[in-house]
């Protein structure tokens, strides 16, 4: 498996790096806003979802990094930043325009956590960290009373 890195500068950039990133499980102390360099840094461990959907099914993790450049605020909603120990499993990220090019990035996390960044445009960068290790779980999806939740399986 090839590690992964590109730069984010449009949605559909986004995209792509949203569906590399879904089910990537963050812990809360790895989750950086340093608003002084206007800059949002996540560490993850992604869950590599070429490797499970190949002809020959394997899971494995990767260590990554996700950096938000020009965030003018970062907000969230139903995550303890005290809680520095909880692990979030990431869902999605998306953006919305407001006053192009400007706009808000939201990542969503299972359970309803979400991450708001106020962005002056969208400047990001995704990249891979170091080997992939073997995990012996997939994630799966259910649908509790409308939100989406990840399960392990």
């Amino acid at each position: 498996m090839d590690q992964i890195k590109f730069i984010v500068l449009d949605e559909e950039d986004l995209q792509v790096a949203s569906a590399h990133l879904q089910d990537a499980v963050v812990k809360v102390s790895d989750i950086l806003w340093r608003p002084q360099e206007k800059r949002f840094v996540v560490a993850l461990n992604r869950f590599d979802w070429e490797s499970a959907n190949a002809d020959e099914p394997k899971f494995r993790r990767r260590r990554a990094a996700l950096r938000f450049e020009r965030v003018q605020s970062c907000k969230c909603k139903d995550m303890n930043p005290a809680g520095k120990d909880t692990v979030h499993n990431l869902l999605a990220v998306e953006f919305a325009p407001t006053d192009m090019p400007s706009g808000v990035v939201s990542l969503f996390f299972s359970g309803g956590g979400v991450l708001r960044l106020e962005v002056e445009c969208l400047e990001a960068e995704l990249a891979d960290l170091g080997p992939a290790w073997v995990t012996t779980c997939c994630p799966k999806h259910a649908e509790i009373e409308g939100v989406a939740v990840a399960e392990q399986r």
